[in-house]
């Protein structure tokens, strides 16, 4: 079976292209992220399964829930998604449109897992080390994880940069071993 992400890629690039012809891409970032959101619900899903429901039903509980905060050409894209089934690739769909938004928008998504909260300075420093670094603008993601003992493990694309205490131990460790 296909994974998921290959099957959401297309409607995702279509979604972004649209949005990008009509100048729109942070409404439709807005849609996808409420639409994305709408479909995790259990309830919904439940009722996106329900084969006794129509797809004019189905599309009657998401503007339902999400009133007139939908879009009209987001609302079309949902009935796409109910002709296809691929309703529920939503989350998957809207992701995939975020980064491709970022990327539009040179921003990178970094990930900051630490011990403890980040105070405005770290988070400062961070971002602008990680903009000159990746020469982008940075969006910020943070974590905390009490496991790490101290410092930081931040992640951008494929690439980790573990500088937390549990790592360096364990980096230790490996040099003691070899």
């Amino acid at each position: 079976m296909a994974e998921l992400a290959t099957i959401a890629r297309p409607y995702a690039e279509a979604a972004f292209s649209l949005a990008r012809e009509n100048k729109a891409l942070p409404a439709w970032s807005d849609a996808l992220a409420m639409l994305a959101s709408v479909v995790s619900d259990v309830k919904v899903a439940a009722a996106v399964d329900n084969p006794k429901l129509s797809n004019a039903e189905k599309h009657s509980l998401f503007a339902s829930i999400l009133g007139d905060k939908l879009p009209a050409p987001a609302s079309r894209f949902v009935n796409v998604l109910l002709d296809a089934d691929r309703v529920k690739l939503l989350p998957h769909i809207s992701d995939q449109f975020q980064a491709l938004k970022r990327s539009a928008e040179n921003v990178s998504k970094a990930t900051v897992v630490s011990a403890f909260p980040l105070t405005d300075a770290q988070r400062a420093d961070i971002k602008a080390a990680l903009a000159k670094r990746y020469s982008s603008d940075i969006e910020l993601v943070e974590q905390t994880d009490t496991a790490l003992i101290g410092g930081a493990k931040i992640i951008v694309g494929d690439q980790v940069i573990d500088r937390t205490v549990v790592g360096q131990l364990a980096k230790m460790e490996r040099q003691i071993k070899a």
